[in-house]
């Protein structure tokens, strides 16, 4: 009886191993993707009203991009980094979650200092009526580098989860990469709403303050509601989901040496390793980025300076005019959003319509390179309005309508930026035997390298020519459209008998 006792732990052992070898449930993949709607809720305010905010504070627009090379660097670093140690952590909790739980707590830490920087500026000494207010951006800018380092430790942990769970289901996978940039439309369709309502700091009375108007309070009042989202999903997923614990691999005494491999010994064992396509895929997301990060980085700026003809340093008219400019571009987010959002759900489907994940994306990087050239159409006829109607008129209503069916549209290649390339990741990066949360790292340095190149160049680059954003605009269009070539004509397919995510994608 002693022996039966022994055996049947074991199988009991056994089976709890081979559950987590086995797909998850679908409603586990989708309380874990939901933390995606937290994390871009805080992505999708930053996009829409944190490149406007400092420039309010002070700093001018063609030093604007500088703050937000810290995204980049953060990204650089720390998400190859919590990627490793994900791959490789002991915690009895698991692998991912202690760090999504970290990656939380320091969002929250983040959002109070962003969402009060304002204030402990003035309490430090700032005066209201100089700018730039130094130290309310010396403190903007250290919560907006706490925030870049905690949004780089969720979501790669959060995509390796996914991946844990799929355990190289092919339908899993790709079912896993939708339901993620689904939820990712929906913290951005929140986001943008948040940000594209004036009255929302009625909701907190005390948002305001004598160092905080009411475009700081809105913003202050935004990341309230975005802390508590994130703090909602993450708690209810790592309650529900379980993550199953890492053992090291035993090696004899003698070969411990050989078999340890320093993490950067690793990172750059992996670009030692990685095949063709893997170095395709890199070159092509990074052109992507390159074209994408100039509107993602100054979309409700545009709307504010060279469609609504408003200036962040003007007079009190033309502030106003810039702030209503910024308000409909986040608005215009919200629409590129929920296009995103249902496109995520057909990804699949028109894959397949098109002959493969690299037509796909070949066609929509056109469609961005189109949708970015067509700025420079919306700001001219903007600028000739404005010579008829005065410059305090604003847009005619069919030119706004134009700009925010403009941002609408690029939701559809948007959508293919959120899935695509992480499912090829991990289909090509199969073969070399690299963790998950490790082939994302490397995956990530090809969106953040190009991110720190336009975060440095994009403002002085756009002061060359005048100023305003529609050369970095009219370069990320070019880029864009020598993405699809590439996407076309060098990208491989994804192989049909790929083992671990052969159908990531689900068409070839």
């Amino acid at each position: 009886m002693k022996m039966g006792a022994k055996d049947t732990a074991a199988l009991e052992t056994q089976s709890i191993e081979e559950d987590f070898d086995q797909p998850s449930p679908l409603r586990k993949i989708i309380s874990v993707a939901s933390i995606a709607a937290g994390v871009q809720f805080g992505w999708a305010l930053q996009l829409s009203l944190l490149t406007p905010y400092v420039q309010l504070l002070g700093i001018p627009h063609k030093w604007s991009s500088l703050i937000w090379l810290c995204g980049p660097i953060s990204g650089m670093i720390v998400q190859p980094i919590v990627g490793y140690y994900s791959d490789r952590c002991t915690s009895r909790f698991g692998r991912r979650r202690p760090f999504i739980a970290s990656g939380a707590a320091l969002v929250a830490v983040a959002v109070f200092l962003i969402g009060y920087a304002a204030d402990i500026g003035y309490k430090m000494g700032d005066k209201l009526e100089q700018t730039p207010r130094v130290r309310a951006i010396g403190i903007f800018a250290l919560g907006f580098w706490i925030l870049d380092v905690a949004n780089n430790t969720l979501q790669g942990p959060c995509r390796a989860f996914l991946a844990d769970l799929a355990a190289g289901d092919a339908k899993r996978t790709r079912v896993a990469n939708a339901v993620f940039s689904f939820f990712m439309a929906v913290g951005n369709v929140l986001g943008y709403a948040a940000g594209s309502y004036t009255n929302l700091h009625k909701m907190f009375p005390f948002a305001m303050t004598n160092a905080c108007d009411i475009y700081c309070a809105n913003l202050k009042s935004c990341f309230f509601l975005s802390i508590t989202l994130l703090l909602i999903v993450t708690v209810t997923s790592l309650w529900y989901v379980k993550d199953k614990q890492w053992s090291p691999p035993q090696v004899n005494p003698g070969e411990e040496n050989t078999k340890t491999v320093p993490f950067f010994g690793e990172i750059f064992g992996a670009f030692r390793v990685m095949e063709r396509p893997m170095w395709m895929l890199l070159i092509v997301t990074a052109l992507n980025w390159i074209a994408w990060f100039p509107f993602l980085l100054f979309d409700t700026d545009w709307m504010g300076r060279e469609v609504y003809g408003g200036s962040s340093q003007g007079d009190d008219r033309m502030k106003k005019l810039y702030n209503e400019g910024v308000h409909s571009g986040a608005l215009g987010l919200m629409f590129n959003s929920i296009v995103l959002g249902f496109m995520s759900l057909g990804v699949e489907w028109i894959g397949r319509k098109v002959g493969g994940a690299k037509r796909l994306w070949g066609i929509v990087n056109f469609i961005l390179a189109v949708g970015l050239a067509m700025t420079v159409l919306v700001t001219k006829l903007a600028a000739d309005y404005r010579k008829i109607a005065g410059p305090y008129a604003g847009p005619s209503p069919g030119i706004r309508a134009g700009a925010l069916s403009l941002f609408a549209v690029l939701g559809i290649p948007l959508a293919i930026t959120f899935s695509i390339p992480f499912a090829l990741a991990s289909i090509f990066s199969s073969s070399s035997g690299a963790g998950q949360g490790l082939s994302l790292g490397v995956l990530n340095l090809a969106i953040v390298i190009p991110q720190m190149i336009v975060s440095l160049g994009g403002g002085p680059f756009d002061a060359l020519f005048g100023g305003g954003n529609l050369p970095a605009f009219v370069l990320g269009a070019i880029a864009a459209a020598i993405s699809g070539v590439l996407a076309f004509t060098v990208l491989p397919s994804p192989p049909p008998d790929a083992p671990a995510s052969s159908g990531a994608m689900g068409f070839h």
